[in-house]
């Protein structure tokens, strides 16, 4: 089996339309500018999991919930796609949910956009630390601003994400994004991957979190 080499994500930008992600950027930047008077919008939490104890597990930036979940929260049914229903949100973002529909999933599940008008830098972190739940989800960014990385906390190195879209370990290395100064966001969708899709991808007999990692590495 191809050995996993931290930090490190998978591009996906071969497998989406980047031409047609990229011309949301204008529609979507105007959408959370005008979202900015009221600050309704939730903030982002982190989760526990932090590299470093004393960072902020709220760094400032918020969420737009474009599906919500008819069940208690519980951030391991992300990929429980029966649970997950549109939101008003989602009307807001037409566009951009059309552009989700071409994406690679059997069906979806939780849909988030992730802003901070003052591009803040959001801590390093794990999402959860079940080694054996892969969750399938797709990062996606409009435009290249968000300087977004993967952490190896042993080494200290960070695998920057050139593109506009990763699917990447949440569990075995760290995430996280420096400051840019200026309005930043991001988008993930979790969901289950369709069969061809999902063909593509190396899943390890162990420690299935890895998957990502391990197809990066295979090339």
């Amino acid at each position: 089996m191809t050995s996993v080499r931290y930090p490190s994500y998978k591009n996906i930008d071969p497998y989406i339309d980047v031409e047609r992600l990229s011309a949301l950027d204008a529609f979507i930047t105007d959408r959370l500018r005008q979202r900015l008077e009221g600050a309704r919008d939730r903030q982002f939490y982190t989760g526990p999991f932090l590299l470093d104890a004393d960072a902020p597990a709220r760094p400032g930036s918020r969420m737009i919930e474009l599906t919500r979940s008819r069940e208690p929260e519980d951030y391991y049914d992300l990929d429980r796609t029966e649970i997950w229903e549109p939101s008003p949100e989602a009307a807001e973002f037409a566009p951009l949910m059309d552009f989700v529909a071409t994406l690679p999933f059997a069906a979806t599940g939780r849909m988030l956009i992730m802003y901070d008008p003052d591009g803040r830098a959001v801590s390093a972190h794990k999402d959860h630390d079940s080694a054996e739940l892969c969750h399938e989800f797709i990062w996606l960014r409009t435009n290249l601003s968000k300087p977004f990385y993967m952490l190896d906390p042993h080494t200290g190195e960070r695998d920057y994400v050139a593109g506009y879209s990763a699917w990447f370990d949440t569990v075995n290395q760290f995430h996280g994004a420096d400051a840019s100064g200026e309005l930043s966001f991001s988008i993930r969708i979790d969901g289950v991957f369709d069969d061809a899709f999902r063909s593509l991808i190396p899943f390890p007999g162990k420690n299935r979190a890895a998957a990502a990692s391990v197809w990066a590495n295979a090339g």
